[in-house]
């Protein structure tokens, strides 16, 4: 019998399908950057989605510094993994999409510094996290660093509009044709659910490992 996390993979597996159909083939062309913007309709749901997913880990930190319950460590553990595969696929997109758009692969924009800072700073409390063998320690100590860490996560979103940047500034809803808005949210449902659905299986695996740690 499949979990629900399994459903609602699969959910966002046919949705991510969907709306990427719909922003390559049927989304009108964008005036501007033409068919290169078309990367927007996974590239904005994997930035919205990763932000969202390191707020879980804050969320999960606060939640072991304060009711010291495992589920709350299990939820770090899950939603950092998850968060460093769709960072990962961030940086990626917007190195293809900024390669185009603005001739480099990479440079030092605010926003694209943020997103590194961010990575780098998960992935080294995941690394803290192998490092340390006992149980609460670990909690506590990546916990405490997952709450530093988090402090980056509004100014990834806000300094486009707090700073000069090659990067451009959030569309808002009203200024989208409803040709474009449609893909773009069904692919933002997408990949939510997908993201729920690595977030759940990580959970569980950590719960596992946790049981057998605190059995021996």
């Amino acid at each position: 019998m499949k979990r629900w996390e399994s459903w609602v993979g699969l959910l966002g597996l046919v949705l991510v399908l969907v709306g990427s159909y719909m922003g390559l083939f049927v989304a009108p062309r964008e005036r501007f950057m033409g068919d290169v913007q078309r990367i927007m309709y996974i590239h904005v749901p994997t930035a919205q989605v990763t932000l969202l997913i390191f707020t879980a880990t804050f969320v999960g930190a606060v939640g072991w510094l304060w009711k010291q319950a495992w589920k709350w460590d299990h939820l770090v553990e899950g939603s950092i993994h998850t968060g460093l595969l769709f960072g990962a696929l961030l940086a990626v997109q917007g190195a293809v999409w900024a390669k185009p758009t603005w001739g480099v692969w990479w440079t030092w924009d605010p926003r694209l510094t943020s997103v590194a800072v961010m990575v780098l700073s998960f992935l080294g409390i995941l690394a803290l996290r192998s490092f340390v063998d006992d149980p609460v320690k670990r909690a506590t100590w990546s916990a405490t660093a997952s709450v530093i860490a988090w402090v980056n996560i509004p100014f990834v979103y806000l300094c486009v509009r707090w700073m000069a940047s090659l990067h451009q500034t959030q569309t808002q809803s009203h200024q989208m044709d409803p040709a474009m808005k449609l893909p773009l949210n069904l692919s933002s449902i997408a990949v939510l659910l997908i993201a729920i659905h690595f977030v759940a299986v990580r959970w569980r695996i950590a719960a596992r490992q946790r049981a057998r740690e605190l059995a021996e």
